[in-house]
């Protein structure tokens, strides 16, 4: 291994090097072995939330183990600069300060992100009114706002759509109510847990989807002075305080990411240190993967994978503890590189298998039948020029071009920065051959 030290210094000197990254990035990625150390950064699903609830308090926030290169949040930090908040990074480690009360409404030219459905019920449960751009994030088939309107609305508030914006307003405040949820929402859970913090009396939410996100941010509000009580997965209890103070949290690691370097070192024969491993969040994920050959061994929150080609698997993405469907993507990866056919199943979002028409053009074979995803697998991988069509896609596709014969150009390579924190810089350090090529 590495010396841990001069590991983590060639990360941050690659993450000083690289261009800015844009929405026109191309990454070039070439066979490799990965082998090293590596850290997990703070998870994306987690700080963007604790960055919509920051907007809750006029006190001073700080986010430990912020993850500053990560697009999505540095999107979310501009936004928040334009509500009133003065945001300064030093050191891993991001404060926020209020310099002016939120405005009626988020007024936003540049690219738009999903946590702007989370910015407009915090806006909403502090100031009665608000109004935000129609979200963005990753294209994955119908993804509606109707259950963040449901929260909002149970709550006592009005919801529109108007010029291609999401409006609400709740004059006389929110108030508490019982709200069930009609199927589990990790986006609509975390509107209500937000919401909720500042509505009069008691929440009852029903339905929720509880996972580690949601826990990190249960823990944040709770910092801030809302009381709230999770009995598992059956409902969030939430009585509301008439006003938040000011927390200093640490973020939680990226599960994503935990998982994106396990899979790499898995299907390139790697030997990787993955440091600040969320083990306990990634049970059954971890399973599946030792079921298929990975060699993975724990210790504390250090995890080292070796392994070679592995066996197929075959996986139904589900609520927590299962397999999150952000993962399948890269679990479709390993089963390109099996000794067989994997099948995939996603039951959050059906039509996320465009990716297998990328993979095809590294000569992947895979189809969808009866929604379920086959994939066979392949030791005969070829470079190519594919597209990162979501943020994880992009990712698998990265992957496979360390085990592709010739060069693999990844476009709109921007999609992956979305959600990974210096993920080129981290692949250098690892051994990866990549570079940005434009």
């Amino acid at each position: 291994m590495t010396d841990r030290n001069a590991q983590l210094k060639i990360v941050e000197q690659e993450a000083e090097s690289d261009v800015a990254p844009t929405e026109s990035r191309t990454f070039e990625v070439m066979r490799s072995r990965l082998e090293g150390q590596v850290r997990v950064s703070g998870a994306k699903n987690s700080v963007l939330r604790l960055l919509a609830a920051s907007l809750l308090t006029s006190g001073r926030v700080v986010l430990q183990n912020y993850p500053e290169h990560l697009l999505d949040a540095i999107v979310h930090v501009g936004m928040l600069d334009t509500l009133g908040k003065s945001c300064v990074v030093e050191n891993g480690v991001l404060t926020i300060s209020e310099v002016s009360a939120p405005p009626t409404g988020l007024h936003w030219t540049g690219r738009s992100i999903r946590n702007t459905l989370l910015i407009l019920g915090a806006m909403v449960a502090r100031t009665g009114v608000g109004s935000v751009p129609l979200p963005g994030g990753c294209n994955l088939g119908d993804r509606k706002y109707d259950l963040h309107e449901l929260v909002l609305t149970r709550l006592g508030a009005r919801v529109w759509e108007e010029n291609g914006r999401l409006c609400a307003e709740a004059p006389n405040g929110l108030t508490g109510a019982e709200i069930v949820l009609p199927l589990r929402s990790t986006g609509a859970t975390e509107n209500a847990l937000l919401a909720g913090s500042l509505a009069k009396g008691r929440t009852v939410l029903w339905n929720p989807h509880i996972r580690p996100e949601i826990l990190d941010l249960a823990a944040f509000l709770r910092k801030m002075g809302a009381k709230i009580t999770i009995n598992g997965q059956e409902s969030i209890e939430i009585y509301g305080a008439e006003n938040l103070d000011g927390v200093t949290h640490q973020v939680m690691p990226d599960n994503m990411e935990a998982m994106t370097w396990v899979i790499g070192s898995v299907i390139t024969g790697g030997d990787v240190e993955i440091l600040d491993f969320p083990a306990k969040d990634l049970e059954v994920p971890l399973i599946f993967l030792r079921e298929s050959g990975a060699k993975v061994f724990q210790s504390e929150d250090t995890v080292i994978v070796r392994s070679g080609r592995p066996y197929p698997v075959e996986i139904s993405t589900g609520p927590y503890p299962g397999i999150n469907s952000d993962m399948q993507p890269l679990f479709a990866a390993l089963g390109a590189c099996a000794r067989g056919e994997s099948r995939i199943v996603d039951l959050r979002f059906a039509d996320r298998y465009a990716y297998l028409s990328e993979f095809a053009k590294m000569g992947i074979e895979g189809h969808v039948r009866n929604g379920t995803a086959h994939i066979i697998g392949t030791p005969a991988l070829r470079g190519a020029q594919v597209k990162a069509l979501d943020l994880r896609a992009g990712a698998a596709l990265a992957l496979l071009g360390l085990v592709a014969d010739g060069a693999t150009q990844v476009t709109d390579a921007w999609q992956i920065e979305r959600g990974y924190d210096r993920f080129l810089a981290k692949m250098k350090a690892l051994n990866a051959n990549c570079a940005v090529i434009k």
